[in-house]
This record gives C-alpha cells, structure tokens and sequence, in this order.
C-alpha cells in the first residue's frame, strides 16, 4: 500500500493503519523485562523497556570495518556513554556524505522501509518521528510494554531486506547488523532527537526544507495535517 493511502486511512481512523502492505516479521508478545545496557557488535545498547529511544540502522557497507576500529581505539580513553555519544556523531556525519546511488534512493524501495516503520504503530510501539535517507534510517519511538527495542529493530530490518533482494534485486546482507541508539532522558532531550532527524535531510543537502523530504514525519505531518508528537513520557 502507498504511504499516501496509509496517511490517509490513518487521518480517517485517528490512527496509525493495521496494514501497510506485508507485515514485518513477527514480534514475541512474552512479557519483557528491560534488559538495561547490553552489547551487540561493536555497540553498547540500553534497552529500558517503554523508554522512548532514537535508533539508527544503516546500509550494508556504508562504513568499514577499519573505520569503525579506529575509531574505537581513538575514542577508547572515554566512558562508554561518551563513547557512544562521538560514535553516533562521527557516524551520522560519515553517512551524510556518500548518498549517491544507494538502494535507498529508489522511492519504492524507500517506501516499503517507511510502511514497515507504520505498520505495527500503537500495536507494539509509539512512533514519533522517522527518516528514511539514502543510506540510513532514524527512527524516534516508544515500545509499548512486552516488546524488546533489539526486537523490535530486528523486525523492520528483517523484513525490509527481504523486500530489497526479493524485489528490489539489491544484495545480501541489505543492512549492517550493527545500530546506534540512545535512550530518550526527557522532554528536552525528545524535542532535540524529533528535530534532528526531520532536518537530516537538510543537514546532508538533500532538500531545503524538513517537510520536502519524501520518506520522513516532517512529509508525513505536513502533507496530511495531522501530528506525529503524540507521546507518554
């Protein structure tokens, strides 16, 4: 299903569809117990339970290896927090600046990642704010009680990489296992996290405005008249 119909069965319903195309794979309803600050991969992860949280997943490929390790030991001296703090900076400011001919950049590609974000909405978490660029995806959202973060993430990438080598003909593995997140602390915090990620594509010179950005909330609310920032926090 189109993300326009999407929007617009949303806006009819006041709220999120049940059905934007085919589901992503499916999350176990058990009873969750925050996990806390675990590892996966190169990261440190903080999955708090229905604490809302910013994540970003990339493509496949989009940063090597060695970059990522020498990073690793020249930012070694700090914190963990600290460290995954400038990780997530260096990150972001790397994957803004090779975007040409990514998969992403195919607008039916780009909208099977944005209707695999819509479909489980206020089913297993609260979704805030989103991106879909060229080369990575942001994402602000609240798991609702019983849904792991890490599960969660691993349903959307899971299912849309399906979609992109079934489909789409892209090659396999579509996304790096890996994925940066950070937990949302507070009301300022939220609105800081909301507004980077509707203005990445103007940060990366992709657009002029947050609303011109096809893939992402700021498209979404504007083109549709409706908000995006309801949340519990």
């Amino acid at each position: 299903m189109p993300a326009e119909a999407t929007w617009i069965k949303m806006k009819k319903r006041n709220q999120l569809p049940g059905n934007a195309g085919v589901p992503p794979a499916s999350l176990p309803s058990a009873t969750l117990e925050p996990r806390g600050w675990h590892f996966r991969g190169y990261l440190p992860h903080f999955d708090g339970g229905t604490i809302p949280q910013m994540v970003t997943f990339r493509l496949a490929g989009t940063l090597p290896s060695t970059v990522l390790d020498r990073w690793n030991q020249e930012l070694s001296y700090l914190s963990e927090t600290h460290k995954k703090t400038a990780l997530r900076r260096r990150l972001e400011a790397y994957l803004d600046q090779e975007t040409k001919d990514m998969p992403l950049r195919n607008p039916q590609l780009a909208a099977v990642v944005e209707n695999a974000l819509l479909y489980f909405v206020n089913a297993r978490y609260h979704l805030h704010a989103w991106v879909v660029m060229p080369t990575h995806v942001h994402v602000l959202f609240t798991p609702i009680a019983g849904h792991a973060v890490s599960t969660i993430i691993h349903s959307w990438k899971s299912f849309t990489a399906h979609q992109a080598v079934k489909r789409f003909g892209c090659s396999a593995p579509f996304w790096s296992q890996d994925y940066f997140d950070r937990f949302i602390r507070n009301e300022r915090h939220f609105t800081a996290a909301l507004a980077y990620i509707e203005a990445n594509p103007v940060k990366a010179g992709l657009c002029q405005r947050n609303a011109d950005w096809r893939f992402g909330s700021a498209y979404a609310r504007v083109a549709n008249g409706f908000n995006w920032y309801e949340r519990e926090i």
